[in-house]
């Protein structure tokens, strides 16, 4: 039977690639692919990624061929991407602590969720989080989605983020021990080298954050602890890390890759790589 991955997009921007790469090996290989947003709002590619003559600032260099930047837009050009399923509508949301009855909201809540996760986890074989600076406001510090990494970690099935998106997953913490997904674990991610000072930018907001709002590899380090371990493989033209469940990719470059690395753990078990 074909695989099934849910793909967790932002409203505020992907990048094409990163989009792009892993899709098109899903492809290849006949995989079903459902997307999926926090509102169940039509994601868009950030323009710097559909234009193959925007200069990466910190890299010096275009970091998107014209013939990526070409399927890349004819991607999001397309209809596939219409009507994808909402977050928001799918997975409940955990009550305040200030609730009047919040015994019972929190009841209701745990009821909700197993119901919404184990739903999804008969749908799908595995989860992917595309990057870009889209997931920085929106899929981060998204509750819902915390609790959808936490349901297929849990039921050991693999999940791929790339660059911002890989924060997800060190925000993804058991509600009682508050410790990361991530802990013990190798992981690769936007590395401090690779952000920007300045032009940080999202889809539907007039607004230059500048340098972004957090860096992700002190995250990542801290997030793994003493016996995990942060792989920014700078200077590497790739960096991307599977120890599963996750399979984690650091930037645009690695998006291929990174699908093809989802398809040997789907396929063939691999279950470490790159470390």
């Amino acid at each position: 039977m074909s695989k099934r991955i849910l793909v967790v997009l932002s409203e505020y921007g992907y990048w094409g690639e990163e989009l792009v790469g892993p899709l098109e090996a899903f492809d290849a290989r006949d995989y079903r692919t459902t997307f999926i947003t926090p509102n169940g709002k039509r994601a868009h590619a950030l323009p710097p990624s559909l234009d193959s003559e925007y200069l990466d600032p910190p890299l010096g260099r275009s970091v998107t061929s014209r013939d990526m930047a070409r399927r890349a837009r004819a991607l999001d050009d397309s209809s596939r991407l219409d009507n994808p399923l909402s977050l928001a509508e799918m997975v409940p949301e955990r009550p305040y602590y200030s609730a009047l009855n919040h015994l019972r909201e929190l009841e209701e809540y745990h009821r909700g969720l197993a119901g919404a996760t184990g739903e999804l986890l008969s749908a799908f074989d595995a989860l992917m989080i595309v990057g870009g600076s889209g997931p920085i406001v929106d899929l981060a510090n998204n509750e819902r989605l915390h609790e959808l990494v936490l349901a297929f970690a849990a039921a050991g099935r693999p999940i791929l983020a790339e660059c911002y998106g890989v924060a997800t997953l060190a925000f993804a913490r058991d509600w009682e021990s508050r410790r990361s997904l991530l802990w013990g674990k190798h992981v690769t991610g936007h590395p401090k080298e690779y952000d920007y000072k300045d032009g940080t930018g999202f889809l539907g907001v007039d607004f230059n954050m500048g340098p972004p709002p957090y860096p992700l590899e002190y995250i990542l380090r801290d997030a793994t602890g003493p016996d995990g371990r942060f792989h920014g493989n700078v200077g590497k033209e790739t960096s991307v890390v599977v120890d599963f469940p996750f399979v984690t990719a650091r930037s645009t470059p690695d998006s291929t890759l990174a699908g093809e690395l989802l398809i040997e753990v789907l396929e063939n078990g691999l279950t470490r790589y790159g470390w």
